[in-house]
């Protein structure tokens, strides 16, 4: 009997699985935003290694010195976002009783101090859309928090207080992090202060497909660490207390945690919020190709040694790949002499890296193993600063994604790209507003960002009609010119 009910009971869970983002909302009134960028300098917090815990018996790992070093870095963040309501058919008829008004949302999560000036590290989408961003410390002082840059395709924001003096965590090194290895996971869950969970890292080079966009990164930490609503944002560290990932999702049949959790490297976080303090902009590394990991077939059509490395499908013109002269077909198994055994662990390393630097590529092509030269690129194809605003995504003060299989199935369309973030430019000063999908411009369908670039020729002049669909449902064809 009780085998029945622990097997029905595995089947249910298996069901339900579902990734889940976890930042935590309920509806409440009242909105106020200050976005803003600071030219101060932050200190630099990379760590020294140093042996600080040690073992109490054998097989007992000592976690009181990184909890302590931890738990003081880490922040409650509370969040407020007006959000529109689908326009209602019912107050056309009864009036404001049916009135679909724009409401605000309260969301929680977590954040990292990373410098004693009050630089914070959290999620993209625990502060995204928020007008109002407040932060509690764990000696439960309350201040107001300004966003200092966003990047969706990693699912990190910076955030700054206005307060000195603050405890903080140093950067360690995701790249030596092993499986197998303790971790302790700090944040704020259910909005309790900071809490500590402890376990090991399961693996490393996760692909969830849990972020969108054409360039995101993902190559998360998987551990057995407890984590739940709330603790998106908040800190991964080692047994000395070095921050080694920010945690950002769970794998769960609840939305609850269910025994797996995930976190970005700080490898990728440092580079990251780097470049979102020094330029407002990430510097994003590309090297020009479209890639896949190998399966079993092509491993066996190439006469593979292994089923492991990135499959090169397509290579960009003009790109670094082409100047190497890496073709479809290659296959990439380092970068840099760090073994790649999949498209996320290429991801990562690249992902490291900034338009200008230079790396090697080794890669097998017709079973001969080659490591050719490479100088990264960024999206618009050369080694020049990204200035704010022209970062990947972004086109006319737009950031633009492609839309996901679900998004594409609700509207009943097979094509068209999401407007996520609206700055000033050609499509605010058009009346287009965040959620806005655009299904095609001057009769041309497009998917991404880089195709409204070429149907445009990165010119807003040249657009001469444009056609999609509002958030709330409408369609509409804008047509200019003769």
């Amino acid at each position: 009997m009780k085998g029945k009910y622990l097997l029905g009971g595995l089947l249910m869970a298996f069901i339900g699985a579902a990734i889940a983002l976890f930042a935590y909302t309920t509806i409440i009134e009242k909105p106020s935003l200050t976005v803003a960028k600071d030219s101060s300098k932050i200190e630099e917090s990379d760590a020294q290694a140093i042996l600080t815990s040690f073992q109490m018996q054998e097989g007992q790992v000592d976690f009181t010195y990184a909890a302590e070093q931890t738990v003081h870095a880490v922040v409650h963040v509370r969040t407020k976002t007006m959000i529109e309501q689908p326009q209602n058919p019912m107050e056309w008829f009864f009036g404001d009783r049916f009135s679909n008004r724009p409401r605000e949302v309260e969301g929680i999560g977590s954040g990292v101090i990373i410098s004693p000036d009050g630089y914070i590290i959290t999620n993209n989408h625990v502060v995204e859309d928020a007008e109002n961003i407040e932060v509690k410390l764990n000696d439960n002082r309350i201040f107001p928090a300004q966003v200092i840059g966003r990047d969706p395709s990693t699912d990190l924001a910076l955030i700054r207080i206005k307060a000195e003096n603050l405890s903080f965590l140093k950067y360690g090194d995701s790249d030596k992090l092993k499986v197998g290895e303790w971790v302790l996971a700090v944040g704020n869950p259910f909005n309790l202060t900071s809490t500590v969970t402890a376990g090991i890292v399961s693996a490393k080079g996760r692909n969830l497909n849990l972020l969108e966009g054409d360039y995101r990164i993902e190559s998360f930490i998987q551990t057995d660490a407890a984590l739940n609503m709330g603790n998106s944002g908040g800190a991964l560290v080692d047994t000395k207390g070095q921050l080694v990932g920010i945690t950002s999702a769970i794998y769960s049949p609840s939305g609850a945690y269910s025994g797996n959790s995930f976190a970005i490297p700080v490898n990728i976080v440092k580079k990251v919020i780097n470049d979102l303090r020094q330029y407002g902009e990430v510097q994003r590394a590309i090297i020009g190709v479209k890639i896949t990991d190998v399966t079993s077939a092509e491993a066996e059509k190439q006469n593979l040694p292994e089923v492991k490395g990135a499959l090169i499908t397509e290579v960009t013109d003009g790109g670094s790949a082409a100047d190497a002269n890496l073709k479809a077909n290659d296959v990439i198994t380092k970068f840099d002499d760090v073994n790649i055994g999949t498209v996320a662990e290429l991801q990562e390393q690249i992902g490291s890296h900034r338009p200008g630097d230079k790396a090697t590529i080794t890669y097998l092509r017709n079973g001969k193993e080659s490591t050719v030269p490479i100088t990264l690129k960024n999206v618009a194809g050369n080694t020049d600063v990204v200035k704010v605003g022209m970062g990947v995504g972004v086109v006319f003060g737009a950031r633009l994604e492609s839309l996901g299989t679900s998004e594409r199935r609700s509207y009943n369309i097979d094509q068209g790209v999401k407007i996520t973030e609206l700055n000033d430019g050609l499509f605010k000063d058009m009346g287009l507003k965040k959620g806005t999908i655009i299904l095609s411009i001057n009769d041309k369908k497009v998917n991404s960002a880089d195709e409204v670039r070429q149907v445009t020729s990165n010119n807003e002049k040249s657009i001469k009609s444009i056609k999609g669909i509002f958030s709330d449902g409408r369609i509409f064809d804008f047509r200019y010119g003769n």
